[in-house]
């Protein structure tokens, strides 16, 4: 019999270690954001075991695998920590869990989608690239139609910022490019999304502005300046 030692870059397998050392997380989960009626949902687990492995989601922490098996070096570790939402259309589409177990030459990373259902239960578990997981969770805090809306989620100052954004666009005084990077300014600011902003370069045709107060300034001189001469 020819015993092959299978490799094992995780560090975290090891059955002589105790439970609570084999799962250390590479990061601090980023901050509970996002709608507050799924802010109930921190500091709660739910599991799934398919086939030989048991996953557990714990929603604004991290995604976890447990391979349920008696191999030496059966893997238990983390699939990803809490790290930001994904955003389309005022919409939140996905929470990402990044910064997981190594993978070859990057860290395993998952996005949850939240769907409607009468219980709240992690209910599928994918593998639709190498080390990207996607979790399908179920709960009734979604089933409202506006239930996973950015926009009422924001502090009225940014809430303000943006309709202004949206009314520079409006006015042609940025471009659809600058409108998405304010707004991803904005919910980095929120909290509900991380990672460094893109600096955009506007054309000139564009007035050049290089931040929405001074289009804003700008917008309200030359409205003034037309109330002024309509008056004359």
């Amino acid at each position: 019999m020819k015993i092959v030692e299978e490799p094992n870059t995780f560090g975290l397998n090891n059955p002589l270690l105790a439970q609570g050392s084999r799962l250390q997380p590479r990061v601090v989960p980023s901050p509970v954001s996002g709608p507050e009626h799924l802010h109930q949902l921190a500091g709660k687990c739910y599991t799934l075991t398919e086939s030989i492995y048991k996953y557990e989601f714990c929603p604004f922490h991290n995604v976890t695998q447990h391979e349920q098996s008696f191999r030496w070096n059966a893997y238990s570790g983390i699939l990803g920590i809490w790290h930001e939402w994904e955003i389309v259309n005022n919409t939140f589409t996905g929470m990402w869990l990044r910064d997981g177990d190594t993978c070859g030459t990057k860290n395993r990373e998952t996005k949850v989608t939240l769907v409607c259902s009468k219980s709240s239960k992690l209910a599928q578990v994918s593998e639709p690239s190498t080390c990207v997981y996607s979790l399908t969770f179920e709960t009734p805090l979604v089933c409202h139609q506006h239930s996973l809306l950015v926009y009422p989620t924001l502090s009225e100052r940014l809430q303000q910022e943006w309709d202004d954004a949206a009314q520079a666009l409006y006015e042609e005084l940025i471009t659809e490019q600058g409108y998405n990077n304010l707004l991803r300014g904005i919910f980095e600011e929120a909290q509900l999304l991380k990672g460094e902003k893109v600096n955009v370069i506007e054309p000139e045709s564009a007035a050049g502005f290089d931040s929405l107060q001074k289009c804003t300034e700008e917008y309200n001189k030359q409205r003034e300046e037309m109330e002024r001469l309509n008056t004359h």
